[in-house]
C-alpha cells in the first residue's frame, strides 16, 4: 500500500522533480510489531538531508502514524520507506515556486534473507565500480541512486550479494546496500563519509552505541589493506541491522564478539 500526501494512491505527477530531477531524499525503515524501530535516528536523518536540500520539514508525528497504519497489512516486520521530493515544478532546475513537497509513505514484505545473514555472515568481494566525490551531497540518501544502482546490477551479474565499493582514489567507502565497520584489537573504524556514501540510521546506532560502552569509533580515509588487516568486520543498514562479515576474498574472519553484542542492544530496543 503507498500513501501520496496522506490518500491512498500509486501515482504522483509527472512534472514532479522527484521523477524529473532525482530532487529529494528519502529513508528506508524496519517496522517491527507495526512500529519504525530507530525512528529518532530517522527523523534526523530526514531533518539534516531536508536542511541541507532546503526541503520544508515534514510532519513527523503524523509520518510515524502512516508507517505504523501500512505496517498492519504484515504480520510482526515489515519493510517501509518514507520519500520526500521538492513537488512539482517548472522544466527548469530552479526549486523556486516549489513550495508543496511530495510524501510518499509505502510499506514492503521483509527481505527475510537478512535473518540468515545475521546469524551465519556473509562474505564481500571488491566491487569493480568505484563512488565518485561528491561533498555537497555526502552522507545523504537522496533520490539519485544511480551508481547503486549500476553497483547492484554489478552484484547481479557477478551472483555475488554483497561488495565493499571504494572511491575514486581506491579508498574504503561503504558496501553496496550497507556501511561497514571493522576492529582491530580494542580500536573500531569506519569509512569517514564527508566526500562521499551515505550515513546511515543503523550506522548511526551502532556509534552511539559503542560510544556508550566507552569505545570510540575513528572516522578514517583507508585503503583495502587495514580493512583486510582488521579482526572483526560488520556491516549494518536498517533492515539488516547487524551483519558479521565472514570473510573478504581469501581473508577469513572468526572472531564476531562485537557483532553478538550490537545485535543483542539492537534486539532488546526493538
Amino acid at each position: 500500500m503507498l500513501l501520496v500526501n496522506g490518500t491512498s494512491a500509486t501515482t504522483v505527477s509527472a512534472q514532479d522533480r522527484g521523477l524529473t530531477l532525482g530532487d529529494g531524499l528519502f529513508t528506508t525503515l524496519y517496522l517491527k510489531n507495526h512500529k519504525p524501530v530507530l525512528w529518532p535516528y530517522h527523523v534526523a536523518r530526514l531533518r539534516e538531508g531536508s536542511a541541507r536540500l532546503k526541503l520544508p520539514l515534514p510532519d513527523f508525528d503524523l509520518l510515524y502514524e502512516q508507517c505504523c497504519q501500512l505496517a498492519t497489512d504484515y504480520d510482526d516486520e515489515a519493510c517501509g520507506k518514507i520519500i520526500i521530493t521538492r513537488g512539482t515544478g517548472g522544466r527548469g532546475y530552479s526549486p523556486q515556486g516549489c513550495d508543496t513537497p511530495t510524501i510518499i509513505v509505502s510499506a514492503h514484505p521483509y527481505p527475510i534473507h537478512y535473518h540468515d545473514w545475521q546469524l551465519a555472515g556473509i562474505s564481500l568481494d571488491i566491487a569493480e565500480q568505484r563512488l565518485g566525490c561528491q561533498p555537497m551531497l555526502a552522507g545523504l540518501k537522496t533520490l539519485n541512486r544511480l551508481e547503486q544502482v549500476l553497483l547492484k546490477n554489478e552484484l547481479d551479474e557477478r551472483g555475488i550479494p554483497e561488495a565493499i565499493v571504494l572511491d575514486w582514489q581506491d579508498h574504503v567507502v561503504e558496501a553496496v546496500t550497507a556501511n561497514i565497520f571493522w576492529r582491530k584489537g580494542e580500536q573500531i573504524f569506519t569509512p569517514d563519509l564527508k566526500l562521499v556514501g551515505v550515513c546511515g540510521v543503523m550506522r548511526a546506532f551502532v556509534i552511539q552505541q559503542l560510544n556508550s560502552w566507552q569505545y570510540e569509533v575513528t572516522s578514517v580515509s583507508t585503503r583495502l589493506p587495514a580493512l583486510l588487516d582488521a579482526d572483526e568486520v560488520w556491516i549494518t543498514n536498517a533492515l539488516m541491522g547487524v551483519v558479521p562479515v565472514t570473510g573478504i576474498k581469501d581473508v577469513k574472519y572468526q572472531d564476531h564478539r562485537f557483532v553478538k553484542r550490537l545485535q543483542n542492544a539492537l534486539a532488546a530496543l526493538a
